[in-house]
């Protein structure tokens, strides 16, 4: 097994570039669907490489789950400019699986809004509160409960106990490639990660409960540096079967961005 989410099968694919998975992506849901944060990562690394300019980054990254990706059979990626512009651009991703009938379907989509970049390095500003430093957490190892998945990809480690009183937060550290061969970008590695928000987030018990999010939306005020990220995320529940989850991203110098997912909330059927 390659140490890597995907596999890049073919790049000239007239119907996007073509990937392979690899168990990596699977989530913990269930093992026949793909984990949101590999998907998010490689539309990510999509509008990246959508006709990019070096005076520019992305700073608003909105990810639509269309449905359950399958973690078998092969996925294509393609990325296209939906408004250009000199200061200002707005770039699209989508992410297209098989249908049992043979036939392709979108499965998520992503924009981002690219703007163009200048010095304003003496306005730094981010009043969020860091979070403990990584040698403060610890691993709950997690791995043990699973087969080979998501989960397995990581090195997670928890800065609070989970569904305490409060915001949960965590760092990670994705160990393998997002494509085989490709160092991940400061901005895919955060995307490797950021889903994860809603599972650091909830005071949902996962026997009873399961809390799907259907998006991700995350601004980037500053590129995040080094191998960790980390999260704190809390996630309101409303009376009706929907939730949100808020939270913010870091990087070990402080915070880089802040997150928000919607979440379906459902009670597990009885066995």
């Amino acid at each position: 097994m390659s140490d890597c989410y995907y596999e890049l099968i073919d790049a000239d694919d007239v119907r996007g570039e073509k990937f392979a998975a690899t168990d990596f992506v699977r989530s913990t849901w269930t093992a026949a669907i793909q984990h949101a944060a590999p998907v998010s990562a490689l539309l990510v690394r999509g509008l990246q490489r959508c006709e990019p300019r070096d005076d520019t980054r992305l700073s608003r990254v909105l990810v639509d789950l269309l449905g359950p990706v399958p973690a078998d059979g092969d996925s294509w990626v393609s990325a296209r400019t939906l408004r250009s512009g000199k200061q200002i651009e707005l770039i699209g991703a989508e992410m297209m699986a098989l249908r049992p009938d043979g036939e392709l379907r979108p499965v998520a989509r992503a924009s981002g809004w690219r703007l163009q970049t200048v010095d304003t390095a003496a306005l730094v500003h981010a009043p969020a509160r860091p979070l403990r430093p990584v040698t403060d957490a610890w691993s709950r190892d997690m791995k043990k409960d699973w087969d080979r998945n998501y989960v397995h990809s990581l090195d997670w480690r928890w800065l609070t106990e989970p569904m305490s009183d409060g915001p949960g937060e965590s760092w990670i550290k994705p160990e393998v490639d997002l494509v085989k061969g490709e160092s991940m970008t400061p901005l895919q590695r955060l995307f490797a990660v950021a889903d994860d928000a809603n599972g650091i987030g909830t005071k949902l018990d996962i026997r009873r409960w399961t809390f799907l999010n259907t998006d991700l939306a995350v601004h980037i005020h500053r590129l995040p540096e080094g191998e960790w990220v980390g999260i704190r995320a809390e996630t309101s529940y409303g009376p009706d079967g929907i939730g949100t989850t808020i939270g913010t991203l870091f990087d070990e110098s402080g915070a880089v961005g802040a997150i928000q997912q919607s979440v379906l909330v459902r009670p597990r059927p009885p066995r």
